[in-house]
């Protein structure tokens, strides 16, 4: 499907290379630099598909699309930006743009965007707050705007979304984003992480309890469903939610009504329900420890967050905005030299963005100078500390190979990553050949290499002979 194009950006470059590149793909294009041209172009006709950048010469590109659809709502506005935050994206939909892309983009995309918009005709306009500029959700990498694209669609409807991601890649973050930019946001939005509370209180929890419904229950208590009523609830880990609630929250989903533990009169669920796992909840389906109706009810609108060693590039922002928090806590004000910064982005970040906030605050506290150079940073990464004080550097090498070795053991022997062996496995598998290289390294002298681990002699000589490591006997000094 051809159509007649109008692509609206200050970048002569990027004018050239997107009528090039939809040219070639048989669009009439025509490509113009501000506002007061593109009103020009548009008195002469309206085109088939409306192409802008947010930031032009003479005004702002949202606030013309905002206006420009008041009037002409059938017309698609694709959005290009250079500024790539989840505000942008919200705003975008919000005026009712038929999609956003930020910059840089890739041509193959634009072009599908393009065919789109022919096809569908017109936008949906979405009734959100577009105040989100406040929200910790930063990132420009691809990944990060996936994510934002996704809740822009999502926040002025009530679908349920299930969040997937390593712990410390913000979750929870994202499921405030769904709350605050919706029409919802006025109402309570309430957090339970399922696995901090005990299975037999589960259910009390979330759909409350009536009096002596059992033992202790001495007065009527709301759950959660009730207190959030026209609001959200999270369910965060909802892969620890126990087989006989996973049932519960099925009915409430299938109906919208819930019933209090000991309870006979039916109430009206009017939640909307955002939940989150760092689990791999297709994988507990197959092993029978999560209902399939339950995740393929949850599952609606999956969004998956990135680790931040996936989205290296946003170390760098995500870095400079927790020192600004910590001023702005009243915290010494600190920034970070080039090395510094390099050393960051090098590094695997296991905790992902919660370990990187917490080694920047660990930098605003004890950094010495304003300047933090990369010997500075490096002294802060890792939480554990040796037993002078010094703090030690979490090695990524060793942290990737444990992460191999997890993923092995997923795929080969899955039982163990919840049986609670897996502490005591990786610690056995890590012990012999630490035991052997320092052995090695002392040249087999056991009252070395015990002071050098850090053990006593006796304790030494006890794990060779559980672990069947043969040592040459020594003749050791007294």
């Amino acid at each position: 499907m051809n159509g007649r194009i109008l692509v609206v950006d200050d970048d002569a470059a990027i004018r050239t290379v997107v009528g090039q590149a939809l040219r070639r793909l048989g669009h009439d294009v025509k490509a113009v630099g501000t506002l007061a041209d593109m009103h020009h172009q548009l008195a002469l006709g309206l085109p088939d598909v409306l192409i802008t950048d947010v930031v032009l010469p003479d005004g702002n590109g949202l606030d013309m699309v905002a206006t420009l659809l008041t009037t002409h709502p059938a017309l698609p506005v694709i959005v290009l930006s250079a500024q790539n935050t989840l505000s942008t994206a919200v705003r975008a939909n919000e005026v009712g743009a038929f999609d956003y892309l930020p910059k840089p983009f890739d041509l193959d995309m634009l072009a599908r965007t393009v065919k789109g918009a022919l096809e569908r005709g017109q936008a949906a306009a979405v009734s959100i707050d577009p105040d989100g500029d406040g929200l910790p959700l930063i990132g420009r990498s691809p990944a990060m705007q996936d994510v934002y694209r996704i809740i822009a669609r999502v926040v002025s409807n009530d679908l349920t979304v299930l969040i997937s991601g390593e712990s410390g890649t913000g979750k929870e973050l994202v499921a405030r984003a769904v709350h605050d930019l919706g029409p919802r946001r006025h109402a309570p939005f309430l957090a339970i992480n399922m696995a901090a509370i005990p299975r037999e209180l589960i259910e009390a929890e979330l759909f409350g309890h009536e009096r002596g419904a059992f033992t202790g229950a001495q007065a009527r208590s709301a759950g959660r469903f009730e207190q959030a009523a026209g609001g959200t609830l999270f369910l965060d880990e909802i892969g620890d939610m126990p087989m006989e609630a996973q049932t519960r929250l099925l009915r409430v989903l299938q109906s919208g009504e819930f019933t209090t533990v000991g309870g006979a009169r039916t109430i009206r669920a009017d939640v909307r329900i955002v939940a989150a796992t760092n689990r791999d909840l297709a994988q507990f389906v197959a092993q029978g420890r999560f209902r399939e109706d339950l995740f393929y009810r949850l599952n609606v609108v999956p969004i998956a967050l990135p680790a931040l060693r996936e989205r290296r590039q946003d170390i760098g922002l995500l870095a400079r905005y927790f020192l600004d928090q910590a001023a702005q806590q009243g915290l010494p004000r600190k920034q970070l030299d080039d090395a510094a910064m390099a050393l960051l982005e090098g590094y695997d970040w296991p905790g992902n963005v919660r370990e990187l906030e917490n080694t920047m605050r660990r930098v605003a506290v004890l950094g010495r100078d304003e300047v933090i150079g990369a010997d500075g940073v490096q002294a802060m990464l890792g939480s554990a500390t040796a037993a002078g004080g010094a703090p030690v550097l979490a090695d990524p090498g060793i942290a990737a190979a444990i992460r191999a070795r997890l993923d092995r053991l997923a795929r080969e022997e899955p039982s163990v990553l919840d049986d609670g062996s897996l502490y005591d496995r990786i610690i056995g598998e890590v012990e012999r050949p630490l035991i052997e290289a320092v052995l090695a390294r002392h040249g087999g002298n056991q009252l070395r290499a015990a002071r050098a681990l850090g053990i006593n002699r006796n304790t030494l000589r006890k794990r060779l002979d559980t672990l069947g490591i043969e040592a040459t006997p020594q003749i050791e000094p007294r």
